[in-house]
């Protein structure tokens, strides 16, 4: 499956757009991370913590929009992007969107 953020893919013709597709995750932050981002946050700099909640939703949010494009029958998603809201005090969305579509065999050789 190609995800691009890109309208089109280089040398390949999009033959059928399927439609948008979605992926999502809500989640909340840990109270023992919390904890640990405060003290960091005291002295300033990454926190590590939050670095890796948000790649993981990222990540399954990513997994469930490539699963709805591949029910679909699609073999790629353009024009792919990113949004984030706050659900609640201690939760957030993380959504990735895009268009599913079905693109031409390749004609570039080998």
């Amino acid at each position: 499956m190609i995800i691009s953020t890109l309208d089109r893919v280089p040398d390949r013709e999009v033959i059928a757009i399927i439609g948008p597709v979605r992926g999502s995750t809500v989640r909340s932050r840990h109270m023992g991370k919390d904890i640990l981002a405060l003290f960091k946050g005291a002295v300033g700099g990454e926190i590590h913590e939050y670095t890796k909640l948000l790649a993981e939703a990222r990540e399954q949010a990513m997994d469930r929009m490539t699963a709805e494009a591949h029910a679909c029958g699609a073999d790629a998603v353009l024009g792919m992007r990113f949004a984030t809201s706050e659900i609640a005090r201690n939760a957030a969305e993380i959504l990735v969107y895009g268009t599913a579509v079905r693109l031409a065999a390749s004609t570039s050789g080998p």
